[in-house]
């Protein structure tokens, strides 16, 4: 079988797609506006004024940032986890936002975020300054 004119295209055309969905979004956090920027697409944020916080559940989960006025930004939670300045900036926008009354629903998910950075951060120093992780406490079925 040799390869023709429709085969090239059919896989330049699945390469292409492949890079669309693999390339993450470039997130830029300038004060309290956030920007999300992908191959083809920009989503922009306030998190002064965030309005919801809601955690998409699945194999890839995905936060999501809405404003009061209608703007949204998706933003994978790995990038919070991976830059705690970042996890910073929003966690004191979303605190405006509450002290505003503009955050109606989602600061229980940020405050799950929260302390999921904290432990990674915390665990991340512990190992780094070489110090052991204390031994968990094992039930009876574990040890036997």
């Amino acid at each position: 079988m040799e390869p023709t004119v429709g085969h090239f295209v059919s896989w330049a055309v699945a390469s292409g797609l492949l890079l669309i969905v693999l390339t993450p979004p470039r997130v830029r956090a300038e004060q309290h506006e956030w920007e999300a920027r992908g191959l083809f697409t920009c989503q922009r944020v306030r998190t002064d004024r965030l309005a919801t916080v809601h955690m998409s559940e699945g194999v890839a989960q995905r936060l999501v940032l809405r404003d009061t006025q209608g703007e949204r930004l998706v933003l994978d939670p790995r990038v919070l986890v991976a830059n705690p300045l970042l996890w910073h900036a929003l966690d004191n926008g979303a605190r405006r936002s509450i002290v505003r009354g503009t955050l109606v629903c989602g600061s229980d998910v940020l405050d799950r975020l929260g302390q999921r950075i904290d432990n990674t951060v915390c665990q991340g120093i512990l190992e780094s300054s070489g110090l052991k992780r204390p031994p968990q406490h094992k039930s009876w079925w574990q040890r036997h």
